[in-house]
């Protein structure tokens, strides 16, 4: 069996966004070698995500507005008890668990098998500083 490792490691400007990383996954697939297995893409920090989905500005956005409104940004330790730490990310905790940690994909013939229009994303929750992402891929 065979196996790679790869950490990218992304400074997000933005307290949220979303960026593919399809083409870096897609990368480490090719350098694995790999023919038949599995790649996993995780995201190595709490207030992170790793989905996958359409690459469509429209629907970013709507995502970004559902989670701002199921998690608004409140500094204030009266809205999210974590912030009573000293910190102000208790909502990207929060988007982070409603988006996901990882996502897996199988390899077939050397490639991702995606669905039509998939993509994978890395999601942001509470940027503006380095956060890694792992992938790892595994099989023949």
């Amino acid at each position: 069996m065979k196996s790679e490792t790869v950490h990218l490691t992304l400074n997000v400007p933005a307290r949220m966004d979303f960026v593919n990383i399809t083409g870096e996954v897609e990368k480490a697939v090719h350098k694995s070698g790999v023919r038949e297995g599995l790649c996993l893409v995780n995201a190595m920090h709490i207030t992170a995500s790793v989905f996958i989905n359409d690459d469509e500005p429209g629907l970013h956005e709507d995502y970004k507005r559902w989670l701002e409104k199921l998690a608004p940004f409140d500094a204030s330790p009266e809205r999210y008890h974590h912030n009573r730490t000293g910190e102000d990310n208790g909502d990207a905790h929060h988007k982070r668990q409603v988006m996901g940690r990882e996502v897996v994909v199988a390899v077939t013939d050397g490639k991702l098998d995606f669905g039509p229009w998939e993509q994978i994303f890395y999601g942001e929750f509470d940027g503006r500083r380095p956060k890694r992402i792992l992938i790892k891929v595994i099989g023949d």
